[in-house]
């Protein structure tokens, strides 16, 4: 009895294990799929691949636990000593080491992934706080332009009215020019024929 519960522990560590994985990948998907459309496509391609790879992984602990289920029956019936349950454990045993070696391997595909995906989270918010940056740079460089457009137009309008001056300052001189010359034209004229 204590050894059908000792061979079935690493049946249900392995079962155990394989849950953990699915709720990781379950959450890595949803991770995934709020990603860019560029990376989005290959991360949800490799979860697909982890995803039926812990398929066929539950599949064999399911088949290990339904044949561990029998052979521990058939192990309380031949204790009395039929000694081919040696034989059967290292089977058992190898092939549990096996799905071992697959989970792992799974498992570190996993990491990778999600590795990447949180680099390329914090890459996004890295362009992101650039963009930002770059956004309130440009907004500010607008606000300077019209400030400056505002000043073009102010100094445009102060030289247009110094024009204005200037022209009608010489329209001034010259009618008193005119009127001085009219004057001393006038003099003389009175001065000489009278």
């Amino acid at each position: 009895m204590r050894g059908n519960i000792v061979s079935s522990l690493p049946i249900c560590l392995e079962s155990v294990t394989l849950l953990l994985l699915l709720m990781e990948i379950r959450k890595m998907d949803l991770e995934a799929r709020s990603l860019q459309p560029s990376l989005k496509a290959t991360l949800l391609a490799k979860l697909r691949e982890y995803k039926s790879d812990l398929n066929k992984l539950k599949r064999e602990v399911k088949k290990l636990t339904s044949a561990n289920s029998v052979q521990a029956a058939h192990e309380e019936l031949l204790e009395a000593g039929l000694a081919d349950s040696h034989m059967a454990s290292a089977n058992q045993r190898e092939r549990v080491m096996m799905t071992t070696e697959r989970l792992n391997q799974s498992s570190d595909r996993i990491r990778e992934s999600r590795r990447a995906a949180l680099e390329t989270e914090d890459l996004g918010v890295s362009i992101l706080g650039d963009l930002h940056q770059q956004r309130e740079t440009l907004l500010h460089s607008n606000t300077k332009l019209h400030g400056v457009d505002d000043a073009i137009d102010k100094s445009k309008k102060v030289l247009t009215s110094m024009s204005r001056r200037i022209t009608r300052n010489k329209w001034i001189l010259g009618s008193i020019i005119a009127a001085l010359v009219l004057a001393i034209l006038v003099i003389l004229y009175f001065k000489l024929f009278h």
